[in-house]
């Protein structure tokens, strides 16, 4: 240990405490590029990757100091491991004052848990690309039908974004088409209450829904 570079051995308890801050699926490792044969001088969760400190430089790493380009970290890359475990992998170069390499902060995240979830998770919620997206009130509690009624008729009156007083007769028969897909007019009463909330009479959503059945079998 003593042999070390003092820079190196400060980024001991910042391996310390990434490694116990994350949990156990967080390995991070301390690298001292001087020796690669026994590289790791400091390492935190090694059984992610089955280390200990005296190992040496991994094959990647090897490939990294081979190319002897330190200006920039390597940030958030896929590794996959002997037994197919994928780890999501950043690698930081640690150099002296006159910029020469002295090791590498490795952070290495098993994320391979995380990758069956995610599968799981798209397949429960997978729809198909053109399903059309339904809005319903199943999920608002609701103690009778006349809850629901008003609901749906708020919710369509909304969607025109201005007050019933300056919606045109076109808009409101609009509405009442809308109200009438969804099936709102099945509800007992439904026709007063439309005509309540619209500012006309029960007979002008007869002559409404009367001109949607003639524009439906047009």
């Amino acid at each position: 240990m003593d042999k070390i570079h003092p820079i190196l051995k400060s980024y001991i308890p910042v391996v310390e405490a990434i490694g116990n801050s994350f949990g156990k699926n967080c390995e991070v490792v301390l690298h001292d590029v001087t020796n690669v044969d026994k590289s790791i001088i400091a390492i935190v969760n090694g059984h992610v990757t089955k280390r200990t400190v005296g190992c040496p430089m991994s094959e990647y790493g090897l490939k990294t100091l081979r190319k002897g380009q330190y200006d920039k970290n390597i940030i958030n890359y896929k590794k996959k491991t002997a037994d197919g475990r994928i780890l999501k992998s950043t690698s930081m170069f640690i150099k002296d004052e006159r910029g020469e390499l002295l090791g590498l902060l490795c952070i290495n995240y098993d994320i391979s848990e995380f990758l069956i979830v995610k599968g799981m998770l798209q397949e429960l919620t997978s729809v198909a690309d053109d399903a059309e997206l339904i809005e319903d009130d199943t999920t608002s509690e609701f103690e009778n039908i006349n809850e629901v009624l008003n609901s749906i008729v708020e919710r369509t009156i909304e969607a025109f974004g201005k007050p019933v007083a300056y919606i045109t007769k076109e808009e409101k028969v609009s509405i009442v088409e809308t109200l009438n897909e969804k099936g709102v007019f099945m509800i007992k009463g439904a026709i007063d209450h439309v005509a309540k909330v619209l500012c006309v009479s029960r007979y002008t959503i007869y002559n409404y829904l009367d001109e949607i059945r003639i524009n439906e079998k047009e």
